[in-house]
């Protein structure tokens, strides 16, 4: 992968574990619902490539998770 770098990444995401399910989640909605595009123009044709562009952009963040949320598999 050349665009976005790495670098231009990991200013925005601290972590590439979250990256990763940032991107794939977002890249998901993209093909399941169409037309969703933040951004005017893309340089990538692929929806991951698009996803990691919004990151890049600065226009898809990570949501801070409630501390008070307990999900099924913490019980």
């Amino acid at each position: 992968m050349l665009y976005p770098s790495v670098d231009t990444l990991k200013k925005e995401i601290d972590s590439k574990y979250s990256l990763v399910s940032l991107a794939s989640k977002r890249a998901r909605q993209m093909q399941e619902e169409q037309g969703t595009e933040r951004l005017h123009k893309y340089v990538s044709h692929k929806s991951v490539g698009k996803a990691l562009e919004e990151v890049a952009a600065g226009v898809l963040t990570k949501v801070s998770q409630d501390e008070s949320t307990v999900y099924e598999d913490e019980i």
